[in-house]
């Protein structure tokens, strides 16, 4: 076998295959009362008519497979941002930051990105720092995936102190059918990159407001990993990357 091959993707290595990691991940805590409620239901389904046991079993395999919880390698060179949640990169725009969260009105550079009901939902944490504000606002429930998602939609703000690099402010966004946003931070607590702090149930958007001068390190189209993917570099200086499909 030649030196340095990477054999992770043959059919004898199955279960280090990324993919099957992904399905078979551990499942979120807060996903096990919603997959014991499928299962529950199927059985009664099954005893009324078994076609329907089916049905039940395939809506119960999809919750379980929505609260999968896999395990992420996170980037951790000081001044990296790194993507709060798996999904698509919905806009890169400039935007004033939420207001509850005091950090004025001067717009910044925000990343939005879109999750649908088949990525992973569990939210990281950006980047290392200590929570300043954490901020509940209820509202609509329009499509995430609109630009005035950010502004009208219930939502999660967080404001987040980067040592030496100024606040970011990272905004979990319910969707046209999440109705549940759970973040378990608080102000004053100091915070690791690519920690697990929340969820948002079911199909959802987070927005990351990158600090003043910082500039995006991903394109709009551009498939994000939770914990993984560098937004933005604090201490590069690297210019805004250009992205095209291919």
């Amino acid at each position: 076998m030649p030196e340095g091959r990477d054999i992770s993707g043959l059919p004898g290595d199955a279960a280090t295959h990324p993919m099957w990691k992904s399905v078979a991940a551990p499942i979120n805590r807060d996903g096990w009362p919603f997959i014991a409620v499928g299962a529950i239901a199927t059985a009664l389904l099954a005893w009324a008519w078994p076609p329907l046991g089916w049905f039940g079993a395939g809506l119960t395999a999809w919750i379980t497979y929505f609260f999968r919880d896999p395990a992420r390698v996170t980037p951790m060179r000081p001044g990296l941002i790194v993507s709060p949640a798996d999904g698509r990169v919905q806009l890169v725009v400039r935007a004033p930051p939420p207001t509850e969260l005091a950090m004025g009105e001067a717009p910044l550079t925000r990343i939005s990105i879109f999750l649908n009901i088949f990525d992973v939902h569990v939210n990281r944490v950006p980047a290392d720092g200590t929570i300043v504000a954490v901020h509940y606002r209820p509202g609509k429930f329009v499509n995430a995936a609109l630009d005035k998602a950010s502004e009208d939609n219930e939502r999660m703000a967080v404001r987040l102190a980067v040592a030496g690099h100024g606040d970011l402010a990272v905004v979990q966004i319910a969707g046209l059918i999440a109705r549940r946003i759970k973040c378990s931070l608080a102000a004053g607590q100091a915070v690791k990159a690519g920690a697990r702090y929340g969820l948002i149930r079911f199909g959802s958007r987070v927005d990351v407001y990158l600090p003043p001068g910082a500039s995006p390190l991903v394109s709009v189209g551009q498939r994000a990993i939770g914990g993984e993917t560098v937004l933005a570099d604090l201490v590069s200086g690297e210019p805004p990357r250009q992205g095209e499909v291919r």
